[in-house]
């Protein structure tokens, strides 16, 4: 599994998307952090830009990937190794390659600007949105062979954490101001992995205040040592799930 992982990841740390992802991260972070003398104003602005592009380039590239290795999937089924082995070691490479391609282009610029407990924070963010969205891309990938729909349905879940579950949010608490739903919206964030790193980096940059009477109930919940156990368990779940519902749909799939 180590020598298949091993291979995918060099693979893909060598491909012009990937290099161009990274540079693009760099330019973007360093760019931000020269321009701000504040620290935590860069961070909030890049912040808004790392919720939006690692999680795009990473479901539509690792669903891109998985299409294009459909040989390469095929030629390792010929040989004495399980699907199992195979689709993990697939994982396995796309996730630490696109984790260590944030790293360098994002996580190293933050490191070296913001404070220790609000840089790892951010970085560690980063690296689990880009292996959670790798997740749902072969989720996405495994239900369709047809590429463009496939790249469809990453293109949609990509959509709707970034952009149509927030509008959701602001819709049901213009709804229902009148009632004290501040609570369950803390049930509902869990359902977006994006809102929940974007809550947890907001938190430890002290900026809940902005937030009002929700960002109390967050701080509360989020800002304690049992709620950031929580919410990086949740965030473990949103790994897990897509990829066992993926790797029980490779096993049974008949390629």
């Amino acid at each position: 599994m180590k020598r298949i992982a091993k291979i995918v990841g060099t693979d893909i740390l060598r491909n012009r998307i990937v290099v161009v992802y990274t540079l693009i991260l760099a330019c973007l972070s360093w760019s931000v952090f020269a321009l701000e003398d504040n620290s935590s104003k860069g961070l909030l602005t890049l912040l808004n830009i790392i919720l939006l592009t690692v999680p795009l380039v990473s479901v539509i590239f690792s669903t891109i990937y998985i299409y294009n290795s459909q040989e390469f999937i095929e030629l390792l089924l010929s040989q004495p190794v399980q699907r199992k082995t195979i689709w993990r070691s697939l994982f396995y490479g796309l996730s630490l390659s696109l984790s260590i391609s944030f790293f360098i282009g994002a996580g190293l610029p933050i490191l070296i600007f913001s404070p220790a407990d609000i840089a790892w924070m951010m970085v560690l963010m980063g690296c689990a949105i880009s292996i959670i969205f790798a997740a749902l891309a072969m989720l996405s990938s495994i239900f369709t062979r047809d590429k463009a729909r496939g790249i469809g349905i990453a293109i949609v879940l990509w959509l709707m954490f970034s952009l149509l579950f927030d509008g959701l949010l602001m819709f049901l608490s213009f709804q229902f101001a009148e009632y004290p739903i501040e609570k369950p919206m803390v049930a509902i964030v869990a359902l977006n992995p994006i809102d929940l790193a974007r809550i947890l980096i907001l938190l430890h940059l002290d900026v809940s205040a902005m937030m009002g009477q929700t960002g109390a109930i967050f701080k509360n919940f989020f800002g304690t040592h049992v709620g950031i156990a929580t919410t990086f368990s949740i965030l473990g779940l949103w790994v897990i799930v897509p990829y066992k519902i993926s790797l029980k749909r490779f096993e049974q799939k008949d390629l």
